[in-house]
């Protein structure tokens, strides 16, 4: 991740805590508890008053 984002702080599967750096690549996540590997990769923001995403931005993507 860069340097100004925040580490993952729970396994978006399991939910826990236990997040080592993973060997698989840069930004990547193994959780030990449940043994899967992931990556959050930020993509953009969304609109204040809108429903629908801004052009070009979607929510946050978590990557198996």
């Amino acid at each position: 991740m860069s340097e100004n984002r925040a580490p993952a702080q729970y396994c978006p599967y399991c939910g826990e805590t236990n997040l080592w750096p993973s060997e698989s690549g840069h930004g990547a996540w193994s959780c030990r508890d449940c043994l899967r590997v992931f990556s959050v990769k930020f993509i953009g923001l969304a609109g204040r008053n809108s429903t629908a995403p801004v052009a070009g931005s979607m929510p946050v993507q978590v990557t198996p």
